[in-house]
């Protein structure tokens, strides 16, 4: 179905040098699309023009804010496709700066949605939503019909974000729908800190030959892989039963983060961690165990995850090996 849907569309990604964005760009080109990446690089956010390094040629690139009203108004226009991945991503940081993740995953949201309604209306937009929304789950496995009751201020507005794109699809006939991720990982993930995602940092510290820490171990997770989010992504922006819809996005199994840690220093081929109890700051936002129940975008749209857990840890920790020096 997807080999020539995107065959001479014009796709934007905002965040598109980031993790997500650049592994989404390189599938874009090579399914015949015109892409545009949009990106703040501010360091804190994780896009990194080393992302795209091996396809620079094939992309046009706009070092630009989500926040910038005027630069996005321009930008959507002609777009069939806006990959909407743009984000301040750190739980921690929204806590200590609630008014610039407020700006970014709240505000921007509204503007974004504005310049389409005025300027493109006829544009495709998939939102990357978080599973960050549903808070400490009530149930498990979490679905959709799960409440939102999120536990820090960046869960609050990527709900709110999300909400935003899902009104402007059903008010204004903007075609829109979300996925709410849950551990997305792999190459060109962020390693140097764990703004965007714990296991980043595990990688580069077994790279490093270091030990790493794993607080708690007894919490329960699933991991998406980036291939496998980027192929959600894909069928979530060209599948008409899509529009409206909100999907959470699983993995291939459910695993606890020791369990997870072994994995890892078994992928590769050596290392070790320290069990650890949560930091205090941590914990007060720490949501305990999650993993979702997936079957709506299964049976709606036909997504499966394809890369088994260990696999995808493999390529990951393979990537760094590789280009660690470009992460940090």
């Amino acid at each position: 179905m997807l080999d020539t849907v995107f065959q001479n569309k014009k796709a934007l990604i905002t965040g598109g040098l980031g993790f997500i964005g650049s592994n989404l760009a390189r599938r874009l080109i090579d399914l015949g699309a015109e892409v545009l990446l949009v990106d703040s690089l501010i360091p804190e956010y994780g896009g990194n023009l080393f992302n795209i390094d091996d396809v620079r040629d094939r992309v046009r690139v706009n070092i630009s804010d989500v926040r910038d009203e005027h630069s996005m108004r321009y930008l959507v226009q002609g777009q069939d496709y806006l990959f909407n991945l743009a984000g301040q991503t750190s739980h921690l940081d929204s806590m200590h700066d609630p008014y610039t993740d407020l700006e970014i995953n709240c505000r921007s949201q509204l503007s974004i949605l504005e310049a389409c309604r005025k300027y493109n209306p006829d544009i495709q937009i998939v939102f990357a939503s978080t599973r960050q929304l549903y808070g400490k789950p009530d149930y498990l496995p979490v679905d959709e019909k799960h409440l939102v009751r999120p536990v820090d201020v960046n869960g609050i507005n990527k709900m709110a974000g999300e909400w935003y794109h899902i009104l402007y699809n059903n008010v204004y006939g903007i075609r829109a729908c979300a996925l709410r991720l849950t551990n997305t990982y792999g190459p060109r993930m962020r390693v140097k800190d764990a703004r965007q995602t714990f296991l980043g940092i595990w990688v580069r510290l077994l790279v490093e030959e270091k030990p790493f820490e794993v607080w708690g171990g007894e919490q329960l997770r699933d991991f998406t892989y980036v291939d496998d989010a980027v192929d959600a992504l894909l069928l979530a922006a060209t599948h008409p039963d899509a529009k409206g819809q909100v999907f959470n996005l699983g993995g291939d199994r459910v695993v606890s983060l020791k369990e997870t840690a072994d994995l890892l220093i078994e992928a590769n081929g050596g290392g070790e961690y320290v069990i650890r109890e949560f930091p205090a700051e941590r914990k007060r936002i720490d949501i305990g165990d999650y993993y979702c129940d997936d079957r709506l975008i299964r049976s709606m749209l036909g997504w499966e995850p394809k890369v088994p857990l260990q696999e995808g840890l493999a390529r990951t920790i393979a990537y760094y090996r590789q280009h660690l020096d470009r992460y940090l």
